[in-house]
Order: structure tokens, then C-alpha cells, then sequence
């Protein structure tokens, strides 16, 4: 029996995944740095079983028409935009992802730009570099703003929205949230108040937006909305 072929778009994989990867498959990796080239890719593809790939890469009905043994396509990435999977559906071609595995880093990134923008870490940074920093000190230089006990709006109450409340809440801020889905038991852990999207725009202090671009998503907030607050 012939072994599963795997094409492997980024040598940038982890080489454990490869490892084990390669106890299974008769594995080739993208020697080149970056993504492979639409025409390469193409090529490479025409005689696997399987595709690992990143969001760089089309997986569309060209793709397919070429890769005429295609099983599966493990794509490392939360999402699947890259992928036409009713296609591949309709083919038979599993399509797998991998969810979740941002949520807290995400999360950690989101407090880290709301800190650094409400107390202008950034700018003081800079301005420190370029030798503008002066004696005698100015009680107001850089004062920025405070983050603690202010009113955070989230839009979008997933598992990214749930995991920075939860870091909010360290910092005693009041949260307001909306979602097309009102969470119940996540209001009550943790002292959420649901409403509508214009009372979060209108109430909020700080807003961090955590849903997925899709057609209802997509210009949901736009300078009608953001006069709002």
C-alpha cells in the first residue's frame, strides 16, 4: 500500500508537529521561507493525500481540480476564510483547524493595547528615545488616563470576549457587552450587563471588539455609530 502524502506549506511548522506528523505520512516541507507561490503550491499538491497549510494559503475549486487525491486539509488557524469548505464538503475532503488556541494570547494582547494607549506607553517611549525627556519633571507629562474602575464595552462576548472580561475584571472595570447571543450564565460570572450596541458605544469608556468578519459584522460600526460616543 502506497504511503499518505502530505505537503506541508510553511517550514515554519513546529518541528515536534512535523515528527510525529512524519510517523504516519511520507511528509514534504516548504523549504523556502514565506508562503509557497500560488503556481508551486499547485504543483506540489497534485499527487498528495493530505495538505497542511496556514491562512496564506487558497484552498478553492482550482486547487481541488488539481490535488485530485486530497483527503484532508489541516489548516493551522483558527478560522477557515482560506478554504472553500462547502467544495470540499461536497468532495469528500475532511477539513480540520484549529480553534481556541489564541483565546488567552489574544486576550493578554488586548490588555496590553489598552494599557499601553490609555497610559501612552508608546508615545513616552518614544519620546524618552529621541532625548526629549526633561528636568525638572512635570506632574502632567504623560499623564494618560486611567484604566481602573473605568467602563469597558465588549463587542462580541465569544471565548476572546469572555477571556478579557475576566482580565477587566482585575481591574475592577464595569462591563457592558453586547452579542448577537446574550450569555446568561457568563452575565453572573462575571458581572457582565448586557445591552444593546448603541448603549455600549454611548456608555463605554474603552470598547474592544471581538467578533468574527461576516456579513452582519462587517460596517457594523461606522462613523454614524462611532459618533455615538
Amino acid at each position: 500500500m502506497a504511503q499518505f502524502r502530505v505537503y506541508v506549506s510553511s517550514n515554519e511548522v513546529p518541528k515536534e508537529a512535523i515528527d510525529i506528523l512524519k510517523t504516519v505520512a511520507d511528509v514534504k516541507v516548504n523549504p523556502e521561507d514565506g508562503p509557497p507561490s500560488r503556481n508551486t503550491l499547485l504543483e506540489e499538491v497534485s499527487e498528495v493525500d493530505g495538505l497542511f497549510c496556514l491562512l496564506t494559503e487558497r484552498v478553492d475549486t482550482e486547487l481541488m481540480n488539481t490535488a485530485k487525491k486530497l483527503k484532508i486539509v489541516a489548516n493551522m488557524a483558527v478560522g477557515y476564510d482560506n478554504i472553500d469548505v462547502p467544495e470540499a464538503t461536497r468532495r469528500g475532503i475532511m477539513v480540520t483547524n484549529t480553534p481556541g488556541i489564541l483565546t488567552e494570547t489574544t486576550a493578554d494582547e488586548t490588555m496590553a493595547l489598552l494599557l499601553a494607549i490609555s497610559r501612552r506607553i508608546v508615545e513616552a517611549d518614544k519620546y524618552v528615545r529621541a532625548g526629549k525627556w526633561i528636568i525638572p519633571w512635570s506632574p502632567m507629562m504623560m499623564v494618560g488616563n486611567d484604566v481602573y474602575g473605568k467602563t469597558l464595552g465588549i463587542y462580541g462576548l465569544g471565548r476572546i470576549g469572555q477571556a478579557v472580561a475576566k482580565r477587566a475584571g482585575g481591574f475592577d472595570m464595569r462591563l457592558i457587552y453586547y452579542d448577537s447571543y446574550r450569555n446568561l450564565d457568563m452575565e453572573k460570572e462575571l458581572n457582565l450587563q448586557y445591552m444593546s450596541l448603541d448603549d455600549v458605544l454611548r456608555q463605554c469608556d474603552y470598547l474592544v471588539i471581538h467578533v468574527p468578519l461576516t456579513s452582519e459584522t462587517r460596517h457594523s460600526i461606522n462613523s454614524e455609530k462611532l459618533s455615538l460616543m
